[in-house]
């Protein structure tokens, strides 16, 4: 029987494709073979460093829960290509991502165009989601904005840009005011985007707004989060709702989406309150600030020196401001030296983990950059171990850092024994 999963990522991570090339012209040439089927959909597109997963998640789960056959294109994933585009929180089967990806792939040579893993994954999102024909489908930019292989959107329904911060400089700028402005490219004519009016990037998005025509909808951070009596709720409009995302900055992420929501509905599109209530309670988004109590774990993939500073806050509030044992791991393009000192005090426990990726930061080199003392995980099987030992402990253990760290471990932790989570 033909593993049609495993045949995708051989073409996907095939040396030609696994590099990262922006620019539009590549993938606007592949989807005119397929006549243009991101033309044919109602799209909300998203950029943003931090929290633009969080609000991709909440949108789509409320459209969901209003009825709408929604479709959902985030990156990256955890533990398959497979995750990152969805129908209804369902992944594509396996069979028919390998269908599409071949179509692609097959599309693309006969016409000399050359494909990054990144672009093909983006026209299998598309192509897939025009044919289940859905009604919306909320689509996470992958780099930047501008030059990303999602801004072949031409008329989206909506945009939104979450928080910027400094990520990525090598290929989106130094400064908040260049990633501001390349995140910006999102921004259509004619065409709403929301932004927070806390965003470290605003002017720069007003400024681009003004000369593309796009029509900017600043909002506040109006959702309070309470997370006592161990029920998260989300405050808004005078009424709580109950809201499985935990993590105090996604009171921003909520703020934004639900800003989002509001708009189309006055585009005639009907959801309503119970809509709104069921797809708060049910929205799920693996590996950020996702609490598994009965294995006192945390699951955050912090990965930059604002998401260490927001899951360090949350944290705190969380728990009080107890001692936390932290198992991190990362890649070389990330600033770990402001990470972990953002993340840990002299209080925690910190262990070091090697994971098994070609650009992972050796544990040797992570132990320079902080003062404290420090453990090392070898292997997978160390961090199930600590993972497990821990699991009793008066202080919880965060697994943090590398989302592909995240992603090695992962099937490893669901095999554990524990009820479902938050």
């Amino acid at each position: 029987m033909q593993n049609y999963y495993e045949q995708s990522v051989k073409i996907l991570t095939s040396t030609e494709k696994f590099h990262i090339c922006l620019g539009l012209e590549r993938i606007q040439a592949l989807l005119k073979l397929f006549d243009n089927p991101q033309d044919k959909i109602k799209i909300i597109h998203v950029a943003g460093t931090n929290g633009k997963g969080s609000f991709c998640s909440i949108v789509s789960s409320i459209l969901q829960s209003a009825g709408y056959q929604t479709g959902l294109f985030t990156s990256p994933h955890l533990v398959k290509y497979t995750e990152r585009i969805k129908i209804n929180s369902f992944p594509i089967s396996d069979k028919d991502f390998y269908k599409i990806l071949t179509e692609v792939e097959n599309k693309a040579k006969e016409n000399n165009i050359y494909l990054t893993e990144f672009e093909i994954l983006t026209a299998v999102g598309f192509i897939y989601f025009e044919r289940n024909k859905v009604d919306f489908a909320v689509i996470e930019v992958g780099l930047g904005g501008r030059y990303d292989a999602t801004n072949i959107v031409k008329h989206p329904v909506l945009t939104a840009i979450t928080s910027i911060s400094l990520d990525h400089t090598d290929r989106l700028g130094n400064t908040i005011s260049e990633i501001a402005h390349e995140k910006s490219g999102i921004l259509k004519p004619e065409v709403k985007c929301i932004v927070s009016k806390s965003n470290a990037g605003l002017n720069v998005i007003q400024d681009n707004a003004k000369l593309t025509n796009a029509k900017l909808i600043t909002t506040t951070d109006f959702v309070e989060l309470d997370n006592a009596e161990n029920t998260n709720k989300a405050i808004f409009d005078g009424k709580s709702y109950e809201f499985s995302l935990l993590g105090e900055y996604q009171a921003q992420n909520l703020s934004l989406a639900l800003t989002a929501i509001k708009e189309l509905q006055k585009n005639n599109i009907l959801i309503e309150d119970p809509h709104i209530k069921d797809g708060l309670k049910n929205v799920k988004h693996n590996g950020r600030f996702q609490y598994i109590k009965d294995l006192n774990l945390i699951i955050d993939g912090a990965h930059n020196p604002d998401g260490a500073k927001v899951l360090r806050n949350s944290l705190n509030k969380l728990f009080k401001n107890k001692p936390i044992r932290f198992i991190y791991a990362t890649i070389n393009t990330k600033d770990y030296k402001t990470i972990l000192n953002t993340l840990i005090t002299s209080a925690d426990e910190l262990i070091l983990y090697n994971f098994n990726r070609q650009n992972a930061v050796p544990t040797k080199e992570l132990k320079k950059v902080i003062a404290f003392e420090t453990k090392i995980a070898n292997d997978t099987k160390d961090v199930i171990k600590i993972i497990k030992q821990a699991q009793n402990s008066d202080i919880p253990t965060i697994l943090t850092g590398s989302l592909y760290a995240i992603g090695e471990l992962y099937p490893h932790i669901k095999k554990l024994k524990y009820s479902p989570t938050v």
